[in-house]
């Protein structure tokens, strides 16, 4: 695999602007696109971030670790500590880190993950 950055950078930003939209038109969305859209948009953020900065890893290797960076933000929700708090009352820091632990992100973190591996692999061949 050897990944267009320029690509990337562009897709990366897209799927920043459709995530930051789905928050902003939260109340003309459908409830259940505003409670998950925007955690599957994130993963697939960071599975395309992962894709630009190692441009030429394996698609498994890029889907694997963008998960377990995922997984590893939402299971830290578990851990309430005022220093980490502080970092999440920041809007910036709120939206890298999230509030609290939730299964279904996981789940939506999965399915954009996936979406962008099926993306890429069908995209490749």
């Amino acid at each position: 695999m050897n990944r267009n950055r320029i690509v990337y950078f562009l897709l990366i930003i897209a799927t920043i602007v459709l995530g930051l939209a789905s928050r902003h038109y939260s109340t003309v969305l459908p409830q259940w696109v505003h409670a998950y859209l925007g955690d599957v948009l994130w993963a697939l953020m960071v599975f395309l971030m992962l894709g630009f900065i190692f441009r030429r890893k394996d698609s498994r290797w890029i889907a694997i670790m963008a998960l377990a960076f995922s997984y590893g933000i939402e299971l830290s929700q578990l851990y309430h500590a005022p220093w980490i708090d502080a970092l999440r009352a920041n809007k910036l820091g709120g939206l890298i880190l999230g509030f609290g632990f939730l299964l279904s992100d996981l789940i939506c973190y999965t399915v954009g993950v996936g979406f962008g591996y099926i993306i890429e692999t069908v995209v490749e061949q």
